[in-house]
């Protein structure tokens, strides 16, 4: 075998099994499958250079998810330029059952609870078509910053990146969301074939440690769902206490809640790693009032002069920040772009648009949570002048500027470019750069050069 399996682990999946045991062990002798997901706000507004990603990474759909693809491992998509662009979201294909069993609506309020790296995130996102409200959450700060990283990488406008305990966040929105997404921490039984380096973790005690901390999750999970909204269990592990006791407990704690679908994945059966998903439907009304009728913490003041322990600017600010970013917008962004469905923020001299979810969300509410990004990042203030995010940068189209500088994925222009250099231009100003039709950052055009924007921490080496 590839992959050493404890002695432990194995009796008890051939206790699981019975007769697919055997095919379950020699899976672990098969090599893996990997799986790219479409962003389908970038590809269905290029749909000619989309087309092409099917003959460049050898394209088969995965059956559970519509944006899905299996991808040929040699051709590397992940060091792909469209990957910087944020075309797609490279994702172990059983993974992409999750969100596509939550099934994310436009215009609802949705909450990743636990949505590090970002896999789940981006994918509820586009799910969700830009409308409405995502809250991504990852309690460790280091993954809060990948995290928030691909949000950015994708385009993604209406979403908020926090890193707070599911208990901070129970108490802040009561009875708030529509859909929530756990994708619960595990013992990740079922990434022992992709990430061997976790068998080593791999504990009978750490099992039931995990199925502890699960249940805890969920506690404060059924807290924030609105009456009638669903929640998606996710773990990636093939045990009973972290899967069916775990939902077999919290719908006996809440029986408010029902089961409307369980599904497994295997290595087996399926061409993917283990994955196991419980929807959970809440039936509208509470047996006690133990949740009681509060709202949303907190109710908006009545005063928004005074500058909330988030870090917000007031309100003065944000009225100088944004005439600063109209400007720039006057100059650069052709009429037909819009910020809808929000309003601006600023933290220092950070400039963001958050999403308001038709006034169901606004930056108090965000008063001492730990927030990496509340909504989309427009820019920085300095001096009086605007300076555009990248996060900006990948959340428009070509169509939405005046200035583009076009380049073709397999030229060397676009190599230097990720490298962080300058390129020739004849131009003048802020311009975005694309590569085949699809924004990867900004440069400023002055003297027959561009000057490169490219984030340094995301250049890649010389």
């Amino acid at each position: 075998m590839t992959v050493t399996l404890p002695e432990p682990f194995l009796a008890r999946m051939r206790q699981m099994l019975g007769g697919g045991y055997e095919a379950f062990v020699a899976s672990y002798d098969q090599p893996r499958a990997y799986g790219l997901r479409l962003n389908t706000w970038k590809t269905d507004s290029n749909p000619a250079a989309a087309e092409r990603l099917h003959g460049l990474f050898g394209l088969e759909p995965v059956p559970w998810c519509k944006t899905g693809y299996y991808y040929d491992e040699e051709t590397k998509p992940g060091r792909h330029p469209y990957h910087a662009a944020g075309v797609y979201y490279i994702q172990e294909p059983s993974a992409m059952s999750a969100a596509e069993l939550l099934s994310p609506q436009p215009g609802e309020r949705v909450l990743d609870l636990a949505a590090a790296p970002g896999g789940k995130a981006t994918q509820i996102a586009d799910r969700m078509q830009g409308q409405g409200l995502l809250v991504a959450n990852e309690i460790h700060p280091a993954r809060a910053e990948i995290l928030s990283e691909n949000i950015e990488r994708m385009g993604i406008r209406h979403a908020i990146v926090t890193s707070a305990s599911p208990g901070e966040l129970a108490e802040r929105f009561p009875r708030y969301f529509d859909r929530i997404m756990v994708d619960a921490p595990c013992s990740g039984e079922g990434m022992f074939r992709k990430e061997p380096e976790t068998v080593l973790e791999w504990s009978e005690q750490a099992v039931e440690t995990c199925a502890v901390r699960q249940l805890a999750i969920m506690q404060e999970a059924v807290k924030m769902l609105k009456p009638g909204g669903t929640i998606a269990y996710s773990t990636c592990t093939f045990s009973v206490e972290e899967n069916e006791r775990v939902i077999g407990q919290i719908t006996h704690l809440h029986p408010e809640l029902s089961v409307e679908r369980m599904e497994r994945l295997w290595p087996h059966t399926h061409r993917g790693e283990g994955h196991f998903v419980a929807v959970l439907k809440h039936r509208g009304t509470y047996d006690t009032d133990e949740s009681g009728d509060r709202p949303p913490f907190p109710s908006r003041p009545a005063k928004r002069g005074k500058q909330p322990s988030s870090g917000a600017a007031p309100r003065k600010a944000i009225e100088s920040a944004m005439r600063e970013f109209e400007a720039f917008a006057a100059d650069m962004l052709r009429p037909t772009f819009r910020l809808t469905g929000g309003e601006a923020v600023l933290f220092g001299d950070q400039l963001y648009w958050m999403p308001t979810a038709d006034g169901a969300m606004h930056p108090d509410m965000l008063r001492g949570i730990k927030t990496l990004r509340p909504g989309l990042h427009l820019g920085t203030i300095r001096k009086q002048r605007f300076v555009p995010s990248h996060a900006l940068a990948l959340a428009l189209t070509e169509s939405d500027v005046t200035r583009v500088h076009r380049m073709e994925a397999d030229s060397p222009q676009t190599e230097a470019y990720l490298r962080g250099e300058a390129l020739p231009s004849d131009g003048k100003g802020w311009t975005l750069v694309t590569v085949d039709g699809w924004p990867v950052g900004w440069g400023k055009a002055s003297d027959g050069l561009l000057k490169n924007h490219y984030p340094k921490g995301l250049r890649r080496p010389n």
